[in-house]
Order: C-alpha cells, then structure tokens, then sequence
C-alpha cells in the first residue's frame, strides 16, 4: 500500500490557495498545513481546507515531506533553500527564482539533498498541449501571444518572466535544439519594468519563433500558431482547443486544405501539475514534471531578453 505524502503549501495568496484546495482531494496526500507572512489570509485559506496554519515556517517544514512554494518570486530562492535544506521536496512556482545564479544554487542543493525539485511551468499541463506535441513536426516558423489586463499582483517581475516565460520554456521543451540569436523590444506602461514585449528566436533547426506577451491588454489571449509543410497548427490554451489545416494531394496534381478541430479533455492544468509532482515523489516512473534545470533554462532565456530589451531602451526600465 502507497504511504500518504504529508504536504505543506508556503504562500497562499492567488496562487498558492489553490495549490492547498487541490492538494487536499489528491490520493496519496495529507495536507498538513499552510504557511504566509500574511496571517489574516493564512488563517483563512487554513479554515477553508480544514488545516493548521503555521506561522513558524521551521515548524511545517518538520512536518511534511514535500511542499509547494507560492510566494513572490525575490523570495523563490531564501525560501526554496531552507525547504531544500530540511530535506523537503519542492515544487517552485515559476520562475524557479528571481536570477539565473539562484536557480543554478536550487539545482544544485536538490542533487546534494536528494530531493525533487521541480518549477510550474503549469501550461505543459493543459490537456491541450498533450494534444499539440505530436503533431508538431519541423515547424519553420511560430508564433505565440499571451496577453492579459493589468492586474497589481505579479508585478515584482517584468512581463517577460512573468507571462512569456510560460511560451519560453514550451518552445525549449519541443526540441528546437538550441537558441542561435534572440532579438528583443520591450517597455514599461503602467509599471517600473517592461510591461510588453516581442521576441524573435532563431533555433538551430532553422525555426523562427516570434513571441509577444503583455500585461496591459483589454483582454486575454493564449495562443500558439505553429507552422510547418504541409500543416499550420493554431492552438488556444484558454480554450483548450486547436485548428490543425493540412495539405491533402488530390489527382490531377491539385490538393485541397483539411481542417480539422480538436478539443483536449477537460482536465484542470494546476491538478495535473501538482498530480505529476507528488507521483515523482513517489517514484513514477512515467511523472514528467518541470526539472529545477528546464526552469533555469526557460530563466536564461528570459533573462537575456530582458536584458536585450534594457540595452534598446538605452537605459534601465524607468
């Protein structure tokens, strides 16, 4: 019989509350208790999932074998070190940390540790990504947008490592091979740090992807537009849905276009995420969760993009 996984949720403001209420219908897992410099809402997402709010950190952590750290992100690295050094199994909301040299410290404690480190990067989980993977074949070029109304919340972060990051580490994830040249425009709107940006990407294998993320939209978009011989993909990952349109060779030398429409499965992104990371833990061999390393990676890149985007503006963000 499968011992339960005792687990605590650090930081449970947007995120990190719902990080609590899935951890408490999981298999496999006792949520333990919760943990927030803020005490008025720790005690209340505590009440809300019938668990113990801890306002001693140290003393969670001596209770439970994995946690989840949703707290901003200049604190992901203090944070996911003491977890690390008391042996817990951590599960980082992204960026793994605020600078690459951190993520590479977390990386490394884990291994010396022994411990799982992974990073959510939760767009890996929608259903419809499942369903996109395969059918990306070669593409030669694509195209992501990810665009959302301002919102005060998540602004200790630039656009970049705040939404595209999510595009960055899927693109890195599909077997590109490497990143020859990054180009990069961006600006601060509403905040002190790029609040828009585009990003062009050249790989390896001769595909060009260009990116565009806001923050300061009159709506929200998800998108992915992969294009490749012979198909052109569109995917929406709010909807969960794509279009896939294929070149099919009639006689005669002509052909005609194909559309197809696909639905994924209805299943919640951040319950397949935290799912995958407790089945890690437990040793699945087939759990495939975000590595402290790919979070690094999708960090680097974001990292030179900002920086790309300073050097342009010809000063630091305002």
């Amino acid at each position: 019989m499968t011992q339960s996984l005792r687990v605590g949720v650090i930081g449970v403001g947007h995120l990190g509350r719902h990080h609590a209420r899935i951890y408490g219908t999981l298999p496999f897992v006792t949520l333990v208790g919760v943990s927030d410099t803020d005490t008025s809402r720790g005690h209340v997402v505590a009440d809300e999932c019938g668990v113990t709010f801890f306002q001693d950190l140290d003393e969670l952590l001596s209770l439970v074998d994995a946690v989840s750290v949703a707290v901003p992100t200049s604190a992901h690295s203090v944070v996911v070190t003491t977890c690390l050094q008391r042996g817990c199994h951590v599960l980082v909301e992204k960026p793994i940390a605020s600078q690459v040299w951190e993520g590479e410290q977390l990386v490394e404690l884990a291994k010396v540790q022994g411990t799982i480190l992974q990073v959510g990067h939760i767009e890996r989980f929608n259903p419809i990504v499942e369903v996109m993977r395969p059918l990306v074949c070669q593409p030669g070029f694509i195209e992501c947008h990810r665009l959302s109304p301002f919102q005060p919340r998540g602004t200790d972060v630039d656009v970049v490592r705040d939404l595209m990051i999510h595009d960055l580490d899927l693109l890195l994830s599909l077997g590109l091979g490497p990143i020859l040249q990054v180009e990069a425009r961006g600006m601060p709107v509403f905040t002190d740090l790029p609040d828009i940006a585009n990003v062009r990407l050249l790989f390896e294998s001769g595909c060009l992807a260009n990116l565009t993320a806001s923050r300061i939209s009159t709506g929200r978009l998800r998108k992915i537009r992969v294009y490749q011989r012979d198909r052109y993909l569109s995917v929406d990952f709010g909807g969960k849905e794509a279009v896939m349109n294929t070149r099919r060779s009639l006689e005669g030398g002509t052909f005609e276009v194909e559309s197809q429409h696909i639905k994924g499965d209805e299943g919640d992104a951040l319950t397949r995420e935290l799912g995958c990371f407790i089945q890690s833990i437990l040793g699945n061999p087939s759990a495939r969760g975000v590595s402290g390393e790919e979070g690094v990676e999708a960090l680097r890149v974001a990292t030179q993009v900002v920086s790309l985007i300073q050097q342009h503006a010809g000063h630091s963000p305002r």
